[in-house]
């Protein structure tokens, strides 16, 4: 499992709860040295605060405080930005995270409902072809939830629920974190070692 050189992902983060998440999946891209396409919905922002503490009352500058410091290269795009290069079939990036992802996003994907750039952006990946992932964080589950999930499945999306394991001995919230976020790079293909494998 290798990735050869930097690469370009999108990442959503919307307001589900676990946006820790999200935050951990940009700084480990970022840490690589891979460029990341950010979107932050209206309502993640709010989960940075209310969850995470964060002030983010100057959204770019707590972007840049926030990721500063790894070789990558950080690009944050409005969600009502429906003309960002990341709404167009012709921008190349690899693929598309959306993490944690609400039910309400989850939904707008499933329906086509390209209404804001996050939106957008995962149907742009689905039209070309791109790996699409998406992190679910939502329970219980009712019919609807899990119809459009599997409707999106069967499209070829990766619907990896934020279902942290305990094979690999978590010591901490860390741990948990990491193991999630492992599971999405492992699913992109990148090298990484975020967590202790079965059988190691």
């Amino acid at each position: 499992m290798t990735t050869s050189s930097p690469k370009s992902f999108v990442v959503g983060i919307t307001g589900a709860s676990g946006a820790i998440y999200g935050v951990r999946l940009t700084e480990t891209l970022l840490s690589m040295g891979h460029t990341v396409h950010l979107v932050v919905s209206t309502a993640g922002w709010r989960v940075f605060k209310e969850e995470l503490g964060f002030a983010v009352s100057d959204r770019e500058g707590f972007l840049n405080d926030t990721f500063k410091g790894h070789p990558g290269s950080l690009h944050y795009h409005p969600v009502a930005d429906i003309g960002a290069s990341i709404a167009s079939g012709s921008f190349r990036v690899e693929g598309m995270i959306i993490m944690p992802c609400s039910m309400g996003t989850l939904s707008a994907v499933a329906n086509g409902a390209s209404d804001n750039l996050m939106s957008r952006a995962a149907d742009v990946m689905m039209k070309e072809g791109r790996p699409l992932i998406l992190v679910p964080r939502e329970t219980p589950l009712h019919a609807i939830h899990l119809e459009n999930m599997l409707k999106l499945a069967r499209l070829g999306v990766r619907i990896i629920p934020a279902m942290p394991a305990f094979y690999h001995g978590p010591q901490s919230m860390d741990d948990l974190i990491n193991f999630m976020v492992g599971k999405v790079l492992d699913s992109l293909n990148i090298e990484h070692q975020l967590f202790r494998r079965w059988g190691e």
